[in-house]
């Protein structure tokens, strides 16, 4: 059986625990805990170290799903998450373009001293005020062959075709 660890990663309140919850076919190993800085006027629970999730694709393919807390005071985390990642799904609030700087910096992170395949998961697509995903490629200044999906993190299926995508990248990277 081949074991892929994924890395979910995005600005606060992007959706990245709620991502790995609707998914999981274990119950999630979550560090939320209370907000105490500028987090608490926007959730009251925050990641503090990393959510963990797994499901199983196939009979010989399983995911493991890293969650990154998005504060930067926690981004030492990211390093540490990142090892042995062959995928990276970078979540996105559709509703807060003030993320957006965040989500890019996030990008840079994590694309700056590794090839890292990724895909741009453009969450709460449900909501009135969502930006659509090419908005949003224009807003990151993501290159075309940069995947820009829609989403929600709370739906399964939407969570599933996120992860199946991010699959695409890393076989077409590995065929390349």
């Amino acid at each position: 059986m081949q074991t892929v660890k994924m890395v979910i990663s995005g600005a606060v309140n992007a959706g990245k625990t709620e991502f790995i919850r609707s998914i999981s076919e274990i119950e999630v190993v979550s560090t939320e805990r209370r907000a105490s800085d500028d987090t608490k006027h926007i959730k009251k629970e925050t990641t503090v170290a990393m959510d963990f999730g797994r499901i199983a694709v196939s009979d010989d393919l399983v995911l493991h799903l890293f969650g990154t807390p998005g504060q930067k005071r926690f981004d030492f985390m990211w390093e540490i998450l990142s090892e042995g990642m062959l995928g990276l799904v970078v979540l996105v609030d559709s509703t807060r373009p003030e993320t957006f700087r965040e989500t890019n910096r996030i990008i840079d992170f994590f694309t700056s001293y590794r090839e890292t395949a990724y895909v741009i998961a453009a969450n709460k697509q449900d909501r009135p005020n969502a930006w659509a995903p090419d908005e949003l490629r224009l807003a990151l200044r993501q290159p075309p062959h940069v995947k820009v999906l829609p989403c929600v993190a709370s739906e399964r299926e939407s969570v599933k075709n996120i992860l199946l995508e991010l699959l695409y990248v890393i076989m077409q990277r590995s065929e390349d």
